[in-house]
């Protein structure tokens, strides 16, 4: 009779150990600082700066706010993860992609002029991703494109003490729709000023 109550506590202890291995995954993210303590090969882009004026990137009529998308989606009944509102426009990229468009480009310089402008300013730069791939993937996809970003910064003049760096992957969609328009709308680096 008392050979079979060690066998009961292997079988829970190894039923408990399986339903805490099974449960909710944390999200995770990545995040890097400028700075003394970078990792290495945060070094600036090759690129050279444009020549010419760099003016702050107008934002457009028809773009709609952060808050005010997030309202939107509300109204329509689609959970949205609510983002902290930028002055300047995101950073949009191609499909498993963490190069620089000429927009994006641009979108950068009136961002480093206004940091320029600013030397106590700090801004921090979210790299998202569409929700193709694995989150793992998304993570580093994301990570490359704020990393992008804040070189090119860096090379239009903006100290890297002033910039950092966080990869949210796919975890915190603009858009939550599952089209093409919503996943261009994802992928992403988005500027909040510290």
């Amino acid at each position: 009779m008392n050979n079979g109550f060690p066998w009961k506590r292997a079988v829970l202890a190894l039923l408990v150990a399986v339903v805490l291995a099974a449960g909710c995954s944390k999200k995770q993210t990545v995040r890097t600082e400028g700075g003394p303590g970078s990792a290495p090969g945060d070094s600036a882009a090759s690129a050279p700066p444009p020549g010419g004026e760099m003016k702050e990137a107008p934002i457009t009529e028809g773009q709609v706010p952060p808050a005010g998308r997030a309202a939107k989606a509300a109204e329509a009944g689609v959970a949205v993860t609510e983002e902290k509102p930028s002055r300047f426009p995101d950073v949009l990229f191609d499909f498993d992609k963490a190069d620089l468009t000429e927009a994006g480009k641009k979108i950068c310089q009136g961002v480093a002029e206004s940091v320029r402008r600013t030397p106590k300013a700090k801004v921090l730069i979210e790299g998202h991703c569409d929700e193709r791939g694995t989150a793992e993937y998304n993570l580093a996809l994301g990570e490359r494109r704020a990393t992008a970003v804040r070189n090119y910064l860096v090379s239009l003049g903006v100290p890297k003490e002033a910039l950092g760096t966080v990869s949210f992957g796919k975890e915190r969609p603009l858009d939550p729709g599952h089209t093409e328009e919503a996943w261009a709308k994802n992928r992403r680096a988005h500027f909040v000023l510290k």
